[in-house]
């Protein structure tokens, strides 16, 4: 876990390839099937840029966002190696041909030693899973599927479009096909406190994931949870409450997880509040002082089977 309290994935990622490795962000130009007309719109936080980098809508194709990037890794971390991050919207949206046809981008690039595909549990099938498992006997494959909580109640209060079993039912699918998953969850979603935050550790935590990404919920311009900020109907959280919270999550997932992630990371432009969630290595400090001054570190208070 080296000198952390968790088992971060930089880490991870040089003891398997013995070098820096950076991920690239992909934007496919897919879309959520939670942005439907009939699915109310997508997420309360999330805009029309779907997390994503914008580069498709402004006519960057895939190779020249790998090169252009990898160019940049390469100069900026001295990386050898990359990921490519498929990570605008969900990039399971659509049928397995365009599907092949968008991941087959990394065919050319040998300096690309893994693959990672962002998407919803609700996006997914065999047919898919086999597609992408056929990646995995040269590449480090992964699937990303955002359940954001454990609770079915805050699912619906923040227009999920889906429901828990879902996720766990996506998830024990993607294992059969022996493929890496990575849970997304949310910290500050509106109802939601300490208990929710353990419970949805708790779950992660039973269930064959092998990498976790939380992030702060930070609110951002153009979308529901602004209007309720605004409002005064939803108050983000202090850095100390929020370094509180990742603690006792980290605490509660299994030692073996890889963390990908463990804050925000919002655009500096469309960033409503909270301000100090651009701070990211301030946060990451907080969180690692927050568990070093409570004596936690990851899976300390993980059940035993």
């Amino acid at each position: 876990m080296s000198d952390l309290p968790y088992r971060s994935l930089s880490s991870y990622l040089r003891e398997k390839f013995g070098c820096r490795v950076q991920k690239i962000s992909l934007d496919a130009g897919l879309s959520c099937p939670n942005r439907d007309t009939e699915k109310k719109g997508g997420c309360i936080y999330c805009n029309i840029r779907g997390s994503g980098t914008g580069s498709y809508t402004a006519g960057i194709s895939l190779e020249e966002q790998i090169e252009t990037q990898m160019a940049f890794m390469a100069r900026r971390y001295k990386a050898g190696a990359f990921i490519a991050y498929f990570q605008s919207y969900s990039n399971t949206y659509a049928d397995v041909r365009t599907l092949k046809g968008i991941y087959d981008t990394i065919l050319s690039y040998p300096e690309i030693v893994g693959l990672a595909i962002g998407t919803r549990p609700d996006c997914i099938d065999r047919e898919k899973l086999e597609l992408i498992r056929s990646y995995s006997p040269d590449r480090l494959v992964w699937i990303e599927y955002g359940l954001q909580s454990a609770d079915d109640e805050t699912l619906k209060r923040i227009n999920r479009g889906h429901d828990v079993q879902t996720f766990i039912d996506a998830v024990n699918l993607t294992q059969e096909y022996n493929i890496r998953t990575c849970a997304h969850i949310i910290i500050g979603l509106p109802g939601e406190g300490m208990e929710q935050y353990v419970n949805t550790a708790r779950l992660i935590a039973d269930l064959p994931v092998t990498d976790v990404k939380i992030h702060l919920l930070y609110i951002i311009k153009g979308t529901p949870l602004e209007d309720m900020y605004t409002k005064g109907i939803y108050r983000p959280m202090t850095m100390e409450e929020y370094a509180l919270a990742a603690s006792y999550v980290l605490a509660h997932l299994r030692e073996d997880l890889v963390i990908q992630r463990i804050t925000g990371d919002p655009h500096a432009d469309e960033l409503v509040a909270p301000a100090w969630s651009l701070e990211k290595s301030r946060v990451r400090a907080a969180i690692v002082e927050k568990m070093d001054n409570l004596h936690l570190y990851q899976g300390c208070l993980c059940s035993k089977p």
